[in-house]
């Protein structure tokens, strides 16, 4: 017989977090299946997925726009759009506000693509003025690529006024909406969106497996040539699908099934407007709780999203963060560490299949916590 430290715990540890996510025990009960990957039934749900997943863009394949799945997390499909999309002499620029925009950055130095930052402090929105300038003063500059929601902190920033400078200068537009596709209405005309990543376990409330692209086929279509890498390689990936249905490598076949099954409760829940009024009712719980907790939120209001919030260690000596994540854990609660280069924060997530009943067990846990530690 088991020792009782060894025994399955009831229920897992709620996740605060920006990705992966709690999800529904519908969508864990979806894996417990095995699927071939080159069956038709297979196929035909990749299928499905792809016109899904442009449908909640407000898009479709006949007004010539496409979906493209690629293994991996997010951070694969990022870079699967600068590897293949971006010409042998392009350069992109860059606008960075955070953790985020710097992975770019890294991706195009290992890509040895041509690139220049425009930076931002990380409590400050992206610039589209700095971009106007930017783009009027170096024509060389074919791409611009910038994050929707930058987890490092929650900000949001203004992609459709970025988008707009983008459009008028002749340029492509990448977009990074990782966290905020499926919870944060994105209007891609107004945009002028090119490409837009997301990934299956972020607000559609999937599993890790896969993440995928939106685009513009026409401009999918005009990269062919351009790839730097054979797994990476967005254009051939589309090519596969089209040609036989299937992933050209190994596909993540249990985090399909999970996904239909995502897809299915984010129809049920409202889409867009419905999930984004969950998860903005879960953030403004947090937000009034934390602050009666005496926790200052490190963003203004006023460009924060209600994706994830970062706060401020309190002032005083006695607070550690290990102790405090630590003690939220034991009680069942997993929140995230800073990431914020100048300033000592720690981040909860608003997203997931979480509730604002679960904001209130977590501020509950979190006072018990801070009496422990002698700050209550």
């Amino acid at each position: 017989m088991k020792a009782q430290s060894e025994l399955p715990a009831a229920r897992d540890k709620l996740l605060f977090t920006p990705g992966p996510l709690t999800t529904s025990l519908s969508v864990k009960q979806a894996m417990l299946h095995d699927a071939g990957s080159w069956h038709h039934e297979v196929n035909a749900k990749v299928r499905w997925v792809r016109d899904r997943l442009l449908e909640i863009a407000g898009l479709s394949s006949g007004a010539g726009w496409e979906t493209v799945l690629l293994q991996g997390s997010g951070t694969f499909c990022v870079e699967a759009v600068f590897a293949t999309c971006v010409p042998p002499k392009g350069k992109v620029a860059v606008l960075a506000n955070g953790a985020y925009g710097q992975r770019m950055v890294l991706m195009l130095q290992h890509l040895r693509i041509d690139h220049v930052v425009l930076q931002t402090p990380e409590d400050t929105p992206v610039d589209p003025a700095v971009l106007d300038l930017a783009l009027a003063k170096d024509k060389t500059i074919t791409h611009v690529a910038v994050v929707h929601c930058e987890t490092t902190t929650g900000i949001l920033n203004p992609i459709v006024e970025v988008g707009r400078v983008v459009q008028r200068h002749g340029r492509l537009y990448v977009v990074d909406a990782m966290s905020s596709f499926g919870a944060i209405s994105i209007d891609f005309a107004a945009a002028g969106i090119d490409f837009l990543i997301s990934s299956a376990n972020k607000c559609i409330e999937g599993v890790p497996g896969f993440s995928f692209v939106i685009c513009r086929l026409e401009t999918l279509l005009a990269c062919d040539g351009y790839a730097r890498s054979l797994s990476l390689n967005l254009l051939d990936q589309f090519k596969g699908f089209e040609k036989n249905g299937q992933f050209r490598y190994t596909p993540p076949t249990h985090s399909i099934l999970a996904f239909e099954q995502a897809l299915q409760e984010f129809d049920q829940e409202g889409g867009v407007a419905g999930r984004g009024a969950r998860y903005e009712a879960n953030h403004q719980a947090l937000a009034k709780g934390m602050k009666q907790l005496g926790f200052r939120p490190y963003l203004d209001p006023a460009v924060q999203s209600y994706i994830i919030t970062a706060f401020c260690y309190p002032e005083s000596e006695k607070f550690s963060f290990g102790a405090f994540y630590r003690g939220l854990s034991e009680r069942g609660f997993i929140i995230y560490p800073g990431k914020i280069s100048q300033a000592n924060t720690f981040r909860i997530g608003s997203i997931g299949r979480i509730f604002p009943s679960d904001i209130a067990a977590l501020l509950s846990a979190i006072r018990a916590v801070l009496c422990e530690m002698g700050l209550g």
